[in-house]
């Protein structure tokens, strides 16, 4: 069975920062579940992609969190990070970690940030 298990969410102040975790366990057929995206869904907003790692560690992330935004893996322990810097109201969101093989598509249930003075 695979679990994603996010942590590292919480209130804080605009400006501020956290590091979300996700660590996954488990795995599909014999096959170890990799986490490599970060989701959001912020209130009455459809679910959004943040962040990626790529195959070869690469990364890309949405327009709105460039420079702000860093995502991250520990490849020994199966964990990915999301660490957000200069956070601002408009990331207020639960925060997804996913990942998507052939083997299926498996979340997390999900870290709340807010960002609220």
């Amino acid at each position: 069975q695979v679990q994603l298990e996010e942590s590292g969410g919480g209130r804080v102040q605009p400006g501020g920062s956290l590091r979300l975790s996700c660590a996954a366990s488990g795995s599909v057929s014999g096959n170890t579940i990799y986490p490599t995206k970060w989701y959001r869904e912020g209130p009455g907003q459809e679910r959004e992609l943040v962040a990626r790692l790529l195959g070869d560690d690469a990364t890309v992330y949405a327009d709105s969190v460039k420079g702000r935004f860093t995502i991250s893996r520990d490849s020994q322990k199966n964990i990915i990070y999301l660490q957000m810097n200069n956070l601002k109201p408009d990331d207020t969101a639960v925060y997804y970690c996913n990942s998507r093989t052939i083997n299926g598509n498996f979340w997390g249930k999900g870290t709340l940030v807010v960002v609220s003075s």
